[in-house]
């Protein structure tokens, strides 16, 4: 296909310049866009007089049969320089002059602007509704495990009794902050650039907020120039995608280790799991490795962003072109990582004895111990020191402190009795740990509540 803009040249481009400058091996996922924004230009255009209703007529045919041509396989995307050039030529193809007149009042600069706002709202909308089933799931778990007792880690050392309703609430939460991030940037994004025109806006009395309402933004964008150059979205979308995908990294680091035979608190579902070409015995928690390897993949991309904004004078320079690489991999990376999390979480296993068992271990009621000394009247700090030397005479009799008879406590203090053995249950110790955001079965409970009422509303929202 001829060049859109070969009238001021007088020979062909280099190939070697075609092959560097051409984006339609990647642009033209956008085809759908591109095409909703033809559409409504178009109509804008005829609405305007600008155009006669006849060619707009002639106009949205073509353009339809480009798109369900596309999408029946009946049409193959190659031979231009971009999806925008595609379209236009194709549709000029197909109805002849008409088709000449749809670029009235636009340039590739706001084209192209709108095509990937359109195509980024829509793939904010899928990573949000994702993000809420993985919260969904993670609610639905909980509901199953607030008495399932467990370690809590500090500096990975076991360090309080906890539940697994309760971690899984810590990883609900930063999820509920990410679905918030992607809504604060979708909120901001909702401009439209389609107007704006190569940077000047145009001459042409055009109605850019009929345009706007065709194509669901909440308003135009202010500026001509910024319209065209304002890629500040990807950078937001691009740094919320880097947060949830180093959340799903941590949960995912943790789930390899609670997989391991060290640990042995879950196991994956074979659907979710691989073996070793050498190893029989082998079940590797692959899935969680790959989605932690993407996570540094997006962090990637993300750079890739930042670097090429960094240096641009305004307006539009062609260095924008190479958001659309790393912005689509972002976003194609976050989505199938969502994608497959959700599943594996909802087919896993998860073993109560041995996360009990585990807290057993490690002397994680210390610090009940020492809060059972406090409540009988020693001061905070002399009851850690004792509880310390506790553990310590523990460690050297390889018993847990449960295992300690009376006279043994009393070695330490005259303040223990027979409730000693209760305060330590680590049922107890969980239970009693009912302050706002603890692991007690009823607080977690609430947790829980106020996580499904977050998606509730979510929903209620998207359906208005």
């Amino acid at each position: 296909m001829a060049k859109l803009w070969t009238g001021r040249f007088s020979k062909e481009t280099d190939v070697l310049l075609d092959q560097l400058n051409a984006s339609l091996p990647f642009d033209s996922r956008l085809y759908a866009q591109d095409i909703q924004g033809s559409l409504a230009h178009a109509k804008m255009l005829a609405r305007q007089k600008i155009i006669s209703n006849d060619d707009l007529l002639k106009i949205e045919n073509g353009l339809k049969s480009i798109l369900n041509d596309i999408e029946q396989g009946k049409l193959v995307m190659e031979g231009a320089e971009d999806i925008h050039s595609f379209v236009e030529q194709e549709l000029t193809r197909r109805i002849g002059d008409p088709g000449k007149k749809l670029h009235t009042a636009r340039s590739r600069n706001d084209q192209v602007a709108v095509d990937l706002r359109l195509y980024t709202k829509e793939n904010v909308k899928i990573i949000q509704k994702l993000i809420g089933s993985l919260i969904q799931t993670l609610c639905e778990s909980a509901k199953m495990h607030t008495e399932t007792i467990m370690p809590g880690y500090t500096h990975l050392q076991r360090a309080q009794p906890v539940t697994l309703a309760h971690v899984w609430m810590a990883y609900g939460n930063m999820f509920h902050r990410d679905y918030k991030r992607f809504e604060n940037a979708y909120d901001r994004m909702n401009e439209m650039p389609l107007g704006s025109g190569a940077l000047a806006g145009t001459t042409y009395p055009i109605d850019r907020y009929f345009t706007c309402r065709e194509l669901g933004f909440e308003k135009p964008c202010d500026n001509s120039i910024d319209g065209v150059s304002d890629r500040d979205y990807c950078l937001e979308i691009g740094s919320a995608s880097s947060i949830l995908m180093m959340h799903l990294s941590r949960m995912c680091e943790e789930m390899i280790l609670w997989c391991s035979f060290e640990f042995g608190f879950m196991e994956l579902d074979d659907a979710f799991s691989t073996g070793s070409s050498i190893m029989p015995q082998k079940k590797n928690p692959d899935v969680c490795e790959l989605i932690r390897g993407k996570t540094g993949r997006v962090y990637g991309d993300l750079l890739t962003l930042f670097t090429m904004q960094k240096g641009l004078c305004l307006a539009y320079n062609k260095d924008m072109q190479e958001d659309k690489e790393a912005f689509f991999d972002l976003l194609d990376t976050v989505i199938h990582s969502l994608q497959v999390m959700i599943p594996m979480l909802q087919t896993a296993k998860f073993y109560k004895e041995n996360m009990h068992q585990a807290a057993l271990g490690g002397y994680i009621n210390a610090t009940d111990c020492a809060d059972y000394l406090t409540r009988k009247g020693m001061p905070f700090r002399d009851a850690y020191k004792i509880t310390g030397e506790m553990v310590s005479y523990a460690i050297d009799r390889k018993k847990s402190l449960n295992d300690l008879d009376l006279d043994e406590f009393h070695r330490f203090s005259s303040l223990f009795e027979e409730d000693i053995y209760q305060a330590l249950d680590l049922i107890t110790c969980v239970t009693k740990r009912n302050s706002l955001g603890g692991p007690s079965p009823d607080e977690v409970k609430r947790q829980i509540q106020n996580l499904e009422l977050f998606l509730k509303e979510c929903e209620i929202h998207e359906s208005i």
